[in-house]
């Protein structure tokens, strides 16, 4: 899951997404791929280390049926990652190498903002199957939005679709809609550069309480209208997958 840009609810966007896959009857793992800013671990209520069974390899940590893997699990919770580049992106592929998933359908990572030395590490080391591109629809989002498009087609990964964050707002007295970052931007970006729009996700107060309590929404409230959002989402990046020849994907497809 990538976006070029930060705050646009990515993270949120690649947990509920997993739960959503998992539902669908995918087994999902999640790879936590922002070495500076980890948030996965909160998102999902997880904390602890990571066993390793032979001081090489370690254990994913679980919740909701979900596998997780994240630089938070080892370093403490306020403790800052003070790294260059080349430091980080070793730490990315040793996660990725060295934690013993299990046989996954799909393996989501949530990438960290922008289009730098993580996301060329990613594409040049890690077989990956597609790139999602997630937005919001004001300008200034969609953006680097378009930049995080671009750089993907210039490494040959191949963009799966856009998802549209924070598309429009229901209050909760009146049920008056309102798009509060604007209308279209999403589906503007997937026109202009010929991908889906996977989908168009409220901004809605349960998702962001939902996420800090460390129940994402498809968890806690799976039959709500968000929930069902984000499984709208899930099933069309699951035809978007089915496409791809199958010979081109690997075993445990990475999905970013």
């Amino acid at each position: 899951m990538g976006s070029g840009k930060g705050g646009v609810g990515k993270s949120t966007t690649s947990v509920n997404l997993a739960l959503a896959l998992k539902a669908l009857g995918a087994r999902v793992g999640v790879l936590d791929a922002d070495i500076y800013g980890p948030s996965v671990p909160a998102m999902l209520g997880l904390s602890g280390r990571p066993e390793s069974p032979d001081n090489k390899t370690i254990e994913p940590l679980r919740a909701f049926g979900v596998e997780a893997m994240s630089i938070g699990f080892l370093i403490e919770e306020d403790s800052p990652m003070i790294w260059r580049g080349p430091m980080a992106t070793t730490a990315l592929t040793q996660l990725f190498n060295d934690t013993l998933w299990d046989d996954l359908d799909v393996l989501l990572i949530d990438l960290p903002p922008g289009t730098g030395d993580i996301q060329l590490t990613l594409s040049q080391k890690i077989p990956v199957a597609g790139a999602v591109i997630v937005t919001t629809p004001q300008d200034i989002a969609t953006l680097d939005a378009r930049k995080a498009l671009k750089m993907f087609e210039k490494v040959e990964v191949p963009v799966l679709g856009v998802v549209e964050n924070m598309a429009l707002h229901t209050c909760s007295n009146c049920g008056h809609v309102e798009h509060l970052f604007g209308e279209g931007g999403g589906q503007r970006i997937a026109e202009q550069y010929g991908v889906p729009l996977l989908g168009s996700l409220p901004l809605d107060i349960g998702i962001r309480e939902q996420g800090d309590a460390g129940t994402p929404i498809v968890a806690a409230a799976p039959e709500s209208a968000a929930a069902q959002a984000y499984l709208a989402a899930a099933r069309r990046m699951v035809e978007e997958l089915d496409k791809r020849p199958r010979a081109s994907i690997p075993i445990s497809a990475s999905l970013l």
